[in-house]
């Protein structure tokens, strides 16, 4: 999962542009393959092929169906959205055009933290990576292992990464761009080479291939992991900022999404497989074990050595995707913050334009996450619980964007969109219902304890996942109530809603126009305010 565009999206940024796509005068025009590409590296990271190898064959029944109930929804629910709503905001925006500020405030807050709890979930993956670059291999392991050697890594490179941002943008999106080259792209074709080569060799094969490719969907315990792929595929509404620098955004957007998933999922699942090629299905470790299955492809051709190299490149790939993870969220909510929903002390930049005051917020909150590791028995279940954790995070953004794209179909039903979900409003429901069903579901298998790893005390897991969502979800509600009209900068450049420009509120129909009837059923009025 790159990062990706924050001035426009609000999500972590993406290399390959800013948002505007103008030299000068001139707009430049994306080609369906590029766009394609970009938003394939938004998503692709090989820091999650692990947790899937646990299922074998059967990890291909859930990366097509997470593909079609959760990729595929986002990407044309917030191509619609961007198109429609071009102005700075993102999913701020978005939500805040449907249902007002409080909830588009929400929204962004919880796409910040979802960000922020995957942050420490990559740290320690990239710790596993240093460590692995050493020999020998015993040694590795058990310092990948090492809850000290872990926190201490966690620490130094995130708060090291922070004092790099303060540089500026530019220095982020330069070091995430080469990490997104050697670190992901690159070693995810050597990993899928090498376990073709090592099957070619005639080599054994540690994944039983006898177990079909459905799951037991009566064993929920057994399915949590499966959950994660959702993650995996957070960040794909990212490129739809750029749905206007389309040619054709009604034909492109759609065949651009279309090859993206597809070869996303092709990575995921030849990647996916290649561990479990190698690594016998009791041996798999979350953290360490797609760096063990490099060690071991690489071996198996008689170049252990060349192991060591791949877990520099990883670490290498890490460390620019926390580069920008940690300047992009900050920046995108600083543009928020500046609109009047955070206080000036958090709006505070340096000469290169980066949030200090929101960079430091993140750095406080990244140092309290380590404090998970003193509760939880193992690296390996900190990595799980922090990870379902920022899963449900995403969901529960996603949930509300699905009904805030249904509803402002219904209250700006005049509205130009440059890209339409085909099919009318029922075309938008169908694509926003399955949507709403696969992040629900998603969202429950979250909760349960896996059975695959040792996560300690299952009511102490439950426990700590359930009062984390719950202060998640209500921290922004009481910012929000506290927030004060003083707040908004003088050089804000967040335009009004539409529904404040028309003088009327974000529920109202645009136009004078009535509410179909059974919408207020189907999506219950949401108090705005003003």
């Amino acid at each position: 999962m790159p990062p990706q565009d924050t001035a426009a999206g609000l999500n972590p940024v993406l290399p390959l542009g800013t948002g505007t796509h103008r030299t000068g005068k001139k707009t430049v025009v994306i080609g369906v393959m590029a766009f394609a590409i970009m938003n394939f590296t938004t998503v692709v990271s090989l820091r999650g092929l692990p947790a899937e190898a646990e299922y074998g064959l059967v990890s291909i029944f859930y990366f097509v169906f997470a593909a079609i109930v959760a990729l595929i929804p986002v990407a044309l629910i917030a191509a619609e959205l961007a198109a429609t709503f071009p102005q700075n905001g993102g999913i701020f925006r978005w939500v805040g055009e449907a249902f007002g500020p409080r909830w588009g405030f929400a929204a962004v807050y919880w796409q910040w933290q979802a960000w922020m709890l995957w942050l420490p979930t990559v740290l320690i993956f990239g710790s596993s990576a240093v460590a692995f670059i050493w020999w020998p291999q015993h040694f590795d392991s058990a310092l990948a292992g090492n809850k000290l050697y872990t926190i201490a890594m966690l620490l130094v490179v995130f708060w090291a990464t922070t004092l790099f941002t303060f540089r500026g943008m530019g220095a982020s999106v330069r070091l995430s761009t080469l990490g997104g080259l050697f670190g992901t792209i690159i070693p995810g074709g050597i990993l899928i080479a090498l376990a073709a080569l090592y099957v070619a060799m005639g080599k054994h094969i540690q994944m039983p291939l006898n177990t079909g490719f459905f799951p037991d969907f009566g064993n929920a315990g057994n399915m949590v992991l499966a959950a994660s792929i959702f993650l995996f595929y957070a960040g794909m509404e990212t490129q739809a900022v750029h749905v206007r620098n389309l040619k054709n955004p009604t034909r492109d957007y759609p065949l651009a999404i279309l090859l993206a998933t597809v070869l996303t999922v092709v990575i995921f699942v030849l990647g996916t497989l290649a561990v479990g090629v190698i690594i016998p299905h009791k041996d798999i470790n979350l953290a360490q074990s797609l760096l063990t299955a490099y060690r071991q492809l690489w071996a198996s051709i008689g170049l252990p050595w060349l192991g060591n190299v791949m877990a520099a490149m990883v670490a290498f790939g890490v460390l620019g995707q926390v580069s920008v993870v940690v300047a992009g969220p900050s920046v995108g909510l600083l543009s928020v913050a500046k609109a009047g929903y955070l206080p000036h002390v958090l709006q505070r930049t340096n000469s290169h334009g980066i949030p200090v005051a929101i960079l430091l917020l993140q750095g406080v909150i990244g140092t309290a996450l380590c404090l998970a590791f003193t509760v939880l028995p193992s690296v390996e279940s900190t990595f799980e619980i922090l990870g379902q954790l920022s899963n449900i995070m995403f969901l529960t953004m996603y949930l509300v964007m699905f009904v805030a794209a249904i509803r402002l179909r219904y209250t700006q039903p005049d509205k130009p969109r440059p890209f339409k979900i085909p099919g009318g409003n029922y075309g938008m429901w169908i694509v926003g219902v399955i949507g709403l069903l696969g992040s629900l579901i998603a969202g429950f298998l979250s909760f349960l304890p896996p059975r695959q790893i040792a996560t300690g005390s299952p009511e102490i897991y439950i426990g700590l996942l359930l009062a984390g969502t719950l202060l998640e979800i209500a921290i922004p509600f009481v910012i929000f109530a506290f927030h004060k009209k003083g707040w908004k900068a003088p050089d804000s450049d967040f335009e009004p809603f539409d529904w404040q420009t028309e003088g009327r509120s974000a529920g109202q129909v645009s136009k004078g126009r009535p509410l179909v009837p059974g919408l207020a059923i189907a999506i219950p009025p949401v108090a705005v305010a003003k």
